[in-house]
């Protein structure tokens, strides 16, 4: 059986007698309660909790942790319970072992969803206290190491999950090194064949570069001499992973790749990085646009360093990096460096613990405006991947944003209200389109409206969870509250039949319809009617008292639904005839979408009628709306140079803009054009087809029907 001693030994050097002892009281526990469990490996169960116990004390983790990690199968595994953790340890080792714990009691209804469910609770945890994920990361890196003895389906699944979700954890962290050899273990578990490929090329390559690296790093300290700057250099090797995606992505052969020599300098201070970085550029030819500042602007996970690419003497491309002592240990062990070198408390709002806290306050937002477990993990998997852009607020303040972030991500970034009421932006002061992609250094205004609102079209640009999450998040939201105020109104037309007010009802009568359809509350049975799921008129009977023998087939024949243009997510204008006001419509109830408006001569509303008259809705326009409609026109015009600009300006001019417009060849010399265009009404709709018609060219202007 494994021994604690040799960890005990290990322990020593930074815990006191009092919480080894604890420690060791878990791995007891641990041992007693995995008895006669063994891993695929043949070995005794227990040596995996102490392995993970191993490298929590690689980055000095305190007593609880490891004490989580000796514990962290046992609710999993065994039948022990969070409550008797808690009693026999503490509620802080419970909690810790719970975030880290699978979900394997729910039934869920696919592999994924189960996976998601586990990422969420964990991440959730992880959000109370940060080193749920650290005894993760160490559990699962063990896991990679071990994953040979796995069978070929399950080993490529877990190594998938970990290139997906635990590497990028750990680089959003700062664990270098994890992560390197998770991306390693992963890439081998995967793609065996190419990992040797690239592994045997590496090996080979290293004995000819072996003299070219002594050279460039004897020339590099040589030139740090002449300067009199104190310091070490250090060559930089590729990981196998790494090699493997730059050849993918950039499409270069493993000799281009391999041609480029990665150097660290480390010194003391941080004006000595600003002095290395003059040095540097003065002995060798910097190469233009490849300079990155991350002292200044530190990256997310709060990585800091000085990044420049230069041309050596021989004319091979040289990539440095300068860094303090300080940024060394940060850039290897990230947010664990907190442990390893037991950082101020102080410096915890600027340094990686403050960092790492902010993206999970973000994870929190996400998670509560997430509509499940799989909309969730699939926004952070969007935020895992943060490879930044650097934009300025008008006040000078600096927000960090994934590459390809738009202004509506930067919104959001700002403030979620102001994501949901921004309407315009400007980019360096000049007005431009919300799905523009921002630039690093560009400084950025958001134009905000009080009665603006999200849009769903925005879900088609946006890059950031946040975004994702807070757009999706207002239009459920928003859908629920107009499906309700569209449903109290149908529901009231529909009583006025029986001349009856919704306030009048017996509320026995009302609970006893709500019972027995399982609605909790009013507004859920008035948005099932706002949605289209539930017919008015028949509600409308059964509120009302009739028997059921006479409710079926009822419709409202009274007074049409008047339609203001402002009802919201839950009526639409059908495009197969675009509806304008002033012309005749009915509505069809479509279960899920609401009413959808139509002409009333349009062919698709005819066939629906037929079907389902039941769910023909009498409507006519409000005498008061005050929208945009959109009009779909045919053109048949002699086309000539020019002629699409002057049509453009004309519509312009008469206050409408094309929103779509398709071309095609009649004969030889004629053309039709498609133009879908917003209008205000029929009379405004009239005008522009009278404008159209006197154009040079034109021969033919109709209106689109289905």
């Amino acid at each position: 059986m494994p021994s604690i001693e040799p960890l005990v030994k290990r322990l020593k050097s930074y815990l006191d007698d009092d919480q080894i002892d604890q420690v060791v009281r878990a791995f007891d526990y641990a041992q007693q309660a995995h008895e006669g469990q063994y891993r695929r490996t043949g070995d005794p169960y227990i040596t995996h909790p102490l392995a993970v116990a191993h490298i929590l004390t690689d980055m000095h983790m305190d007593h609880e942790s490891l004490m989580a990690a000796m514990l962290h199968d046992v609710i999993e595994d065994t039948a022990t319970s969070k409550r008797e953790l808690a009693s026999l340890f503490s509620s802080g080792v419970a909690e810790l072992v719970d975030g880290v714990s699978k979900i394997d009691q729910i039934e869920f209804e696919s592999r994924a969803e189960q996976q998601a469910e586990n990422l969420r609770k964990m991440m959730l945890a992880m959000t109370r206290d940060i080193r749920v994920v650290l005894v993760k990361l160490a559990d699962r890196l063990h896991n990679m190491r071990t994953l040979h003895a796995m069978p070929p389906e399950k080993r490529k699944r877990i190594a998938n999950e970990t290139l997906e979700i635990y590497a990028p954890i750990a680089n959003r962290l700062g664990m270098y090194n994890m992560r390197v050899e998770y991306e390693d273990l992963g890439f081998n578990a995967l793609y065996p064949m190419r990992a040797e490929r690239i592994a045997r090329a590496v090996k080979q390559a290293r004995g000819h570069r072996k003299e070219i690296l002594r050279q460039l790093q004897a020339s590099i300290e040589h030139c740090l001499e002449q300067e009199g700057i104190e310091g070490r250099v250090l060559g930089r090797e590729k990981h196998l992973y790494s090699i493997y995606t730059k050849m993918k992505e950039q499409r270069k052969p493993f000799a281009e790749i391999m041609d480029v020599y990665g150097f660290r300098i480390i010194v003391d201070r941080v004006d000595s990085c600003y002095r290395v970085l003059g040095a540097v550029h003065n002995y060798y030819t910097p190469i233009p646009g490849r300079f990155k500042d991350y002292i200044a602007i530190p990256k997310t996970n709060g990585y800091q360093a000085l990044h420049t690419t230069l041309k050596a003497h021989t004319g091979l491309p040289l990539e440095i990096q300068i860094r303090t002592e300080e940024m060394e240990a940060m850039a290897n062990n990230g947010i664990a460096a907190h442990w390893l070198y037991k950082a101020d408390e102080d410096e915890q709002g600027s340094g990686a613990p403050g960092r790492a806290q902010a993206w999970m306050n973000r994870l929190l937002e996400m998670q509560q405006k997430a509509g499940n477990s799989m909309e969730f993990i699939e926004n952070v998997k969007v935020d895992l991947f943060p490879d930044e852009v650097y934009i300025f607020t008008p006040k000078g303040e600096i927000k960090e944003l994934p590459n390809g972030a738009t202004p509506v991500d930067f919104a959001y970034a700002v403030h979620t209200t102001v994501g949901n009421t921004c309407v315009a932006a400007q980019i360096d002061g000049r007005l431009a389109a919300l799905s523009t992609p921002l630039e690093s250094g560009q400084t950025v205004k958001i134009i905000r409206a009080s009665n603006a609102r999200p849009s769903p079209g925005w879900l088609n640009f946006v890059v950031t969870g946040k975004a994702r999450s807070n757009i999706r998040h207002f239009l459920k939201h928003q859908r629920r509250e107009d499906s309700v105020q569209l449903g109290e109104r149908l529901l009231e037309k529909a009583l006025a039949e029986h001349d009856l007010d919704i306030n009048d009802l017996p509320i026995e009568r009302v609970v006893a319809e709500l019972a027995s359809n399982q609605y909790a509350s009013l507004d859920d049975l008035l948005e099932d009617i706002g949605l289209g799921n539930r017919l008015a008129p028949l509600v409308a009977r059964k509120l009302a008292g009739y028997p059921e023998s006479e409710q079926g087939g009822a419709t409202s024949d009274g007074k049409p639904l008047a339609i203001r243009g402002t009802e919201g997510l839950l009526v639409t204008y059908a495009k197969c005839c675009h509806p304008l006001p002033g012309d005749n419509i009915i509505g069809h109830l479509s279960a899920g979408r609401g009413i959808v408006v139509h002409r009333d001569n349009c062919k698709n509303l005819l066939s629906e009628m037929r079907d389902n008259p039941e769910k023909a809705l009498a409507l006519h326009w409000d005498s008061d709306v005050d929208q945009e409609f959109s009009a779909a026109l045919r053109i048949e015009l002699v086309n000539k140079k020019g002629v699409l600009a002057t049509l453009a300006t004309h519509l312009s001019e008469l206050g409408s803009n094309i929103e779509t417009i398709t071309m095609a060849e009649k004969d030889a010399t004629l053309t039709i054009i498609h133009v879908t265009a917003t209008v205000r009404d029929r009379v405004h709709m009239a005008r522009i087809i009278k404008r159209i018609r006197t154009l040079p060219n034109v021969v033919r202007v109709s209106r689109l029907t289905a």
